[in-house]
């Protein structure tokens, strides 16, 4: 409580410096709107997938989400930054690459979607002459955390806001979490509200599609959270979470509540070891977690992580060879039934492209 406070009331106290950020932002936009500082389009389809804010809204689900409707009937690539990868420039995942290389996100992908292209760079308006170099027959990119980045004008803009932290709700860096004007939201042709409650009603989804004040043309999807089945992070035996069992639960992402509120409600009890977002794990976090683990006296226990922190943990497979690890599947449920009509706007945006 204490703590929350000090934080907001800091946070407060970085105002002068939200407006000379909002500054920023807004002559940059608005030199791209004037067309001073243009935006390039390819000739093929680009889904951009993003948010306005910094942290988790769910944008690795959303492009696995794509990746999985699309994958069997196009030749599908995904471009990516590679957030703290030690590597730089454009770069092409393969057999070889490691989480190191091009980043937490982008390795995931490659690992879950061996038979796409996965792609990373911090100048995208380089990296996908380069990509449809590599890959002359790709057929559509998804860009992954992209929206704010405006030298690419993709076809089609998939914007994400969490339901908990709505944009429209927010204000900007750093004393909030905005890192784009929150008009910017119209240049999106979709708009969807992650990590609803499962039982969100139709009242509160009319309430929020009214705050948003939709633009022509724009659609609004509501999606929750759904997890599957844990299962291990070096042999992939499942196991099911049962409320005998206790968890500690190891996690270097941006916003783990969703995730708690599962443990709180499937789980006996649960422990917790919050890393920073994209933490580059050592030897020393792995001896931290085994000591923090033996510590726990029950008998039924494991540890537990999310897909993204896995693909960092994997390096250490000699030294978690015998743990029992687990790792959490995530995966976007629209609302409402509304799934369908989401997959048909995507793939009659390919299918109609150019015409």
């Amino acid at each position: 409580m204490f703590s929350s406070l000090f934080l907001r009331s800091f946070r407060i106290l970085l105002l002068p410096f939200s407006l000379l950020y909002w500054l920023i932002i807004a002559i940059r936009n608005w030199l791209y709107n004037r067309k001073i500082i243009r935006s390039t389009s390819f000739g093929l389809p680009v889904i951009c997938v993003g948010n306005l804010a910094v942290g988790g809204t769910g944008k690795s689900p959303m492009v696995e989400y794509l990746v999985r409707l699309l994958k069997d009937q196009y030749k599908v690539a995904t471009l990516s930054r590679g957030y703290k990868r030690r590597t730089k420039g454009y770069a092409l995942a393969d057999d070889e690459s490691t989480a190191l290389e091009i980043g937490d996100e982008p390795m995931q992908f490659h690992i879950k979607f061996p038979d796409i292209s996965v792609a990373v760079g911090e100048q995208r308006l380089e990296a996908i002459p380069q990509l449809l170099h590599d890959r002359p027959g790709t057929q559509a990119i998804i860009l992954d955390d992209a929206f704010q980045h405006r030298a690419i004008k993709a076809g089609l803009n998939i914007l994400l806001t969490e339901y908990s932290n709505l944009f429209t709700r927010d204000f900007y860096l750093p004393s909030g979490d905005l890192r784009d004007l929150k008009s910017e939201y119209k240049r999106a042709e979709i708009i969807v509200v992650t990590k609803c409650k499962p039982d969100l009603t139709i009242n509160e989804k009319e309430k929020i599609t009214r705050e948003i004040r939709l633009q022509n043309g724009q659609t609004i999807f509501f999606a929750a959270i759904e997890y599957g089945q844990p299962y291990h992070i070096l042999n992939h035996s499942g196991f099911p979470l049962t409320e005998n069992t206790e968890v500690l639960l190891v996690s270097g992402i941006a916003n783990p509540r969703p995730l708690k509120n599962l443990l709180e409600k499937y789980s006996k009890t649960y422990y917790m070891i919050q890393y920073a977002d994209h933490r580059i794990f050592t030897i020393d976090d792995l001896k931290d977690v085994k000591k923090r683990f033996k510590a726990i006296e029950a008998v039924n226990k494991i540890i537990l992580t999310t897909e993204k922190d896995a693909v960092r943990l994997v390096k250490f497979n000699a030294e978690i060879a015998d743990w029992p690890l687990y790792v959490i599947p995530v995966r976007h449920h629209f609302l409402y039934g509304e799934g369908d009509r989401f997959n048909q706007l995507v793939i009659n945006f390919i299918r109609n492209f150019g015409h």
